[in-house]
């Protein structure tokens, strides 16, 4: 059985990834989730600490299967592309969701300072783990580019979180799937 806990931590991802961190508050999160606003009060003592713990959890959850896929022999640098690739896929699929911090990003200047460092460090450890991939592919002989990986990772990062927005607001999910194919052939 699902903790309180962690039902208000899944509907709150839910509703920034859908609706943003300022269309949020606690009594939305708890009239979802079937509880009172108190409960959600005792949980996360104010949105921000709310916001911080939704943030820390996405982070740890991508970046568990970030390191089971290096530490696996049987996986290629492709697979590790591939699977950087899936979750952009499913938000893409979705009528409006967009990845979290990718959301977040976009409203940062409105976000609580204590979010800040929670996002920054998603974007510089996504576009890190993108530069080790690209890394071990070129050494492997898996794949072939001229430019550096971390200009290549900050240029398929950015690609990507702004190929879901734009999916977003015009529901066109071939923006993101011709950003994967140009992404795919560049390293080719």
């Amino acid at each position: 059985m699902i903790n309180t806990s962690t039902k208000i931590l899944d509907t709150a991802q839910e509703l920034i990834q859908t609706r943003g961190y300022s269309a949020i508050s606690f009594q939305l999160i708890a009239d979802q989730v079937g509880i009172r606003k108190p409960s959600v009060i005792h949980h996360f003592p104010s949105k921000a600490s709310l916001g911080v713990a939704v943030i820390a959890r996405y982070r740890e959850s991508f970046a568990i299967q970030m390191r089971s896929i290096k530490a696996d022999p049987e996986k290629t640098a492709w697979d590790a592309l591939e699977f950087y690739f899936s979750p952009y896929l499913a938000f893409a699929e979705t009528p409006n969701k967009v990845c979290l911090c990718g959301a977040l990003a976009g409203e940062v200047l409105a976000l609580p300072e204590e979010m800040h460092s929670e996002v920054k460090d998603f974007m510089e450890s996504h576009q890190k783990w993108l530069e080790d991939i690209f890394r071990t592919g070129r050494k492997n002989g898996e794949f072939q580019f001229d430019e550096t990986p971390p200009r290549l990772s900050k240029t398929f990062f950015s690609a990507l979180q702004g190929a879901l927005l734009i999916k977003r607001s015009t529901g066109d999910l071939s923006q993101l799937k011709d950003v994967q194919k140009v992404i795919r052939r560049l390293l080719r």
